[in-house]
């Protein structure tokens, strides 16, 4: 089976050494003059595509995440290196250009946000090192925007409250690299709670943690092994289809903004007026509002066999009403379910491949990890990673 990226990949000791050696100007910077700043990728427990309908999510940001060494400059200009490659992309700060549809959009994008928002931004050079693996909707361009945040801001830290740095990456990732995705990963990323999820209203904004039964069970991400391919376009159509749910019954029915505002009974009554594709999309959100404040409640009552029948009915309608499932995915939930001691099981991020969540009692955490390593290659011919990952603290600076 695969493993993840080793933990010493983040040692912000070798991150500054590594940046010393890979730039000329931290070459001969003084210790005290580089910091790197971290920020976590999130796993999104229930609560999928609701976001970009103003509707509830329940995140919690994960131990997997992105560290940049920075040493700041009065040049503003930015300049990131990968650490695992040595690729090296920048931007000017005077002007921020075009997008390049390369990754660099992801930090360019945030600092126009930023400097729209009024938030001070001032040149750096970074280097970037991850243990988010990518395509596995984990959202490490998220974590890439808060991370590229924290290393902007002139103080140390962005100026911004959290939830506000947050705001400005999404702008980012809506205006500049063009994917019209909700606020979800970024808030995530730079609120998260250490050992709780987060229940976000994607409307009023307002949030609350959520303890999770941590002392029972372990959160594990399952990644397929095979890249998320909803691209730009596919996520932009199944949002369009969403909107043409809102319009059809907006066009009766005063006051009716987003699927928020539509429950299961409004649905039923106007639902004739919707084309089919449009009808199983409002469906499936109108459905996963509920079971997010289903859940929220079923943790709180320690009733986890309500919560694994709640993950099950997400996938499903994942599945079946929102079509962004993938055979893969379908095979890891079903290796799942049908191994004891896993307590709930679904896909998680925007869909078309990726990877699953699952909440796994914490004595059976072996024993799940030898079915998957068994009986998911043999179905599917793909080799899966597993990660036992932690709830943890939003964005922010690592201690040197």
């Amino acid at each position: 089976m695969a493993t993840s990226t080793p933990a010493t990949t983040l040692d912000p000791a070798r991150l500054i050494e590594r940046l010393r050696a890979v730039d000329p100007t931290a070459a001969t910077a003084a210790h005290d003059q580089i910091h790197v700043v971290r920020a976590p990728g999130r796993v999104n427990l229930i609560g999928e595509h609701t976001d970009h309908n103003d509707g509830f999510v329940m995140p919690a940001a994960i131990g997997l995440e992105i560290r940049i060494a920075v040493l700041a400059t009065d040049d503003r200009r930015v300049k990131i290196t990968l650490d695992d490659t040595g690729e090296t992309d920048g931007f000017d700060l005077d002007p921020i250009g075009p997008p390049r549809r390369t990754w660099i959009d992801y930090a360019a994008g945030t600092a126009r946000a930023l400097s729209q928002a009024g938030s001070p931004v001032r040149g750096f050079r970074g280097l970037l090192a991850s243990t988010l693996p990518r395509g596995a909707g984990l959202s490490s361009s998220a974590a890439l925007e808060m991370a590229t945040a924290w290393a902007l801001a002139p103080a140390g830290r962005p100026d911004l409250d959290p939830l506000s740095v947050a705001k400005a990456g999404r702008r980012a990732e809506n205006e500049y690299v063009g994917v019209q995705s909700g606020l979800m990963d970024q808030f995530a990323s730079a609120c998260g709670v250490r050992d709780h999820a987060m229940l976000l209203d994607c409307r009023s904004l307002d949030w609350r943690p959520v303890a999770l039964p941590l002392d029972e069970v372990t959160i594990i991400v399952c990644h397929s092994g095979s890249p998320r391919h909803l691209n730009a376009s596919a996520y932009n159509e199944r949002r369009a289809e969403c909107e043409r749910a809102v319009a059809a019954i907006s066009a009766v029915v005063p006051g009716v903004r987003s699927l928020r505002d539509v429950d299961a009974r409004l649905l039923a009554e106007h639902e004739s007026r919707l084309d089919p594709v449009a009808a199983r999309r409002a469906r499936h959100v109108i459905d996963e509002n509920d079971r997010v404040l289903a859940t929220e409640k079923a943790f709180a009552a320690g009733d986890l066999a309500e919560v694994g029948r709640l993950f099950a009915a997400s996938h499903q309608s994942l599945r079946d009403l929102f079509e962004v499932s993938s055979p893969e995915l379908d095979a890891l939930v079903d290796v799942a379910r049908s191994t004891e001691g896993v307590v709930a099981a679904r896909l998680t991020g925007a869909g078309f491949g990726g990877s699953t969540v699952n909440l796994v009692r914490r004595d059976r955490v072996g024993a799940f990890r030898e079915a998957v390593e068994r009986d998911y290659p043999a179905q599917t011919g793909l080799v899966p990673t597993v990660f036992e990952v932690d709830a943890v603290d939003g964005a922010g600076v690592v201690a040197t």
